[in-house]
């Protein structure tokens, strides 16, 4: 029996989409807005969800990397009555499960169920199983552990992988993660820098050289595609690899086999690729600066790691770690964290993911010197300072921009949260707390209405209790 969740403002086909999954024995809730929807997946664990694309406040399709970071990282079926193929090509690639378009008849809907839960069963089996060697990975939120169920999938096979993420996300953290947990572990694991490749002699570091092949050759050299051999040979920022070598390069992928710089004969070599950038490579491909069929040989198998903004709650366990780690280099005691020093840490966006944050703790470090304790004052000052100006903006807007402005959505979403908590606090006034008075007033259902009182924190004098289960599915009556 799995947990599914409806986010559909259309309440006719929400009731139908619900009779049909409950006579199959799920358990089913229902949210009629994407802010609802999404303090649904942010608190409650549910396996599928069902998303309409056109709700009142927002477009589906924009919802779904949100929907996957929830608590237990659904898988999400798209359902519309405004299907078309740049829409259905659209949901596919963000992740979707399936696209289904209305009227929603049974038969359609049961198969992607179906195997959506089966799927997550089977994925719930390999996590139990896993034994994951994590080459200094640290973190526990679903957003990571998901690329580390990739991990595991990546390793379990010889196909090429390619990890993108931004800046300091630890791409190479995951690529050798992938090799150690393969069946080439005990091979190499060369590590190309295609970024710090000099131009004049890009070739003889990837396929080595003979002696004599150029001026300055006074000995042969193995490339490192050669050293890969039996292991893992790992391009970082491959999107810097110059274009005159992609071509070389494709053919060595293909056939396993190059001809060092000077020599005569060809040399094979059996390694697994992995390679990363933080570059956007299907838009390199199709301006020319990357060559297309060499990309489409890479991204067999694609993991993209989430910057550390996406997974805050990890954050106090990646600085323990790093803390841990620089004072035993640095033979020095221990040190602990304020509360406010955490506070600081979580707060800040850190848009150079977790090789700025490394760095800020080297920082607080060396500026603490002997203090036992780390405060925010031992930070570099343009973390506190941007934290502060943030700050102020937030208290003059009511929201945390990214500029000297609110976004238009989180300045809309501000004052609705004004409006809506004012009305409430004149409704239970009104009605002394009458919930179903409430309700008649408001056009609100009693679900809607108690999740509303429950997000402002308004208390009411009167009124049943919505029926939930343990987990805050709502029972058929409250569902409308």
């Amino acid at each position: 029996m799995g947990k599914i969740l409806i986010i559909d403002d259309d309440r006719t086909n929400s009731d139908l989409l619900y009779d049909m999954i409950r006579s199959l024995g799920h358990e089913v809730a229902c949210a009629y807005t994407a802010e609802e929807g999404i303090q649904r997946v942010r608190s409650y664990p549910c396996d599928v969800v069902f998303l309409d694309i056109q709700l009142p406040d927002g477009n589906g399709l924009t919802l779904l990397p949100e929907i996957q970071r929830g608590l237990s990282a659904p898988e999400v079926i798209i359902i519309t009555g405004y299907a078309s193929p740049e829409g259905a090509e659209l949901a596919i690639i963000n992740g979707a499960w399936d696209f289904i378009e209305k009227p929603l008849v049974r038969k359609l809907i049961e198969l992607p169920l179906l195997r959506a839960l089966q799927y997550r069963e089977a994925k719930a089996g390999l996590k139990a199983n896993l034994r994951l060697r994590r080459e200094g990975i640290v973190g526990r939120s679903p957003a990571l552990e998901e690329c580390l169920e990739q991990v595991a999938q990546a390793a379990a096979s010889d196909t090429p992988v390619i990890i993108t993420g931004e800046t300091g996300t630890g791409k190479e953290l995951f690529a050798r993660a992938i090799h150690v947990n393969s069946a080439r572990s005990g091979g190499t694991f060369a590590i190309v820098d295609c970024a710090a490749l000099p131009p004049t002699i890009i070739e003889s570091i990837l396929f080595g050289h003979e002696k004599g092949a150029f001026t300055g050759a006074d000995r042969a050299q193995t490339g490192l595609v050669q050293q890969a051999d039996g292991g893992t040979l790992f391009l970082d920022e491959i999107g810097e690899l110059p274009y005159a070598v992609q071509k070389t390069f494709l053919r060595v992928l293909q056939e396993r086999c190059f001809r060092p710089v000077g020599g005569r004969r060809e040399i094979r070599s059996d390694f697994r690729l992995i390679a990363a950038t933080n570059r956007d490579l299907p838009r390199m491909a199709r301006e020319g600066a990357f060559r297309e069929d060499l990309l489409f040989r890479m991204q067999a198998y694609a993991i993209v790691l989430p910057p550390l903004r996406r997974h805050p709650a990890d954050i106090e366990e990646i600085a323990g770690h790093y803390v841990h780690r620089i004072c035993l280099r640095n033979k020095a005691a221990l040190k602990s964290f304020s509360p406010e020093f955490l506070q600081v840490l979580t707060a800040y966006d850190w848009p150079g993911n977790i090789r700025e944050l490394v760095n800020a703790l080297e920082s607080a470090l060396a500026t603490a010197y002997r203090e036992p304790v780390l405060y925010p004052k031992h930070l570099p000052v343009h973390i506190r300072s941007r934290l502060a100006g943030k700050a102020v903006r937030k208290k003059e807007t009511g929201a945390l921009p990214e500029g000297h402005l609110p976004t238009l959505r989180e300045r809309r979403e501000a004052a609705i949260d004004r409006e809506e908590r004012q009305y409430l606090r004149e409704l239970m006034a009104c009605t002394g707390g009458d919930i179903a008075e409430s309700c008649r007033i408001s056009g609100l259902s009693r679900v809607r209405l108690y999740v509303l009182l429950k997000k402002y924190g308004i208390g009411r004098k009167d009124g049943a209790a919505v029926s939930q289960d343990e987990n805050g599915f709502a029972a058929r009556n409250n569902c409308g």
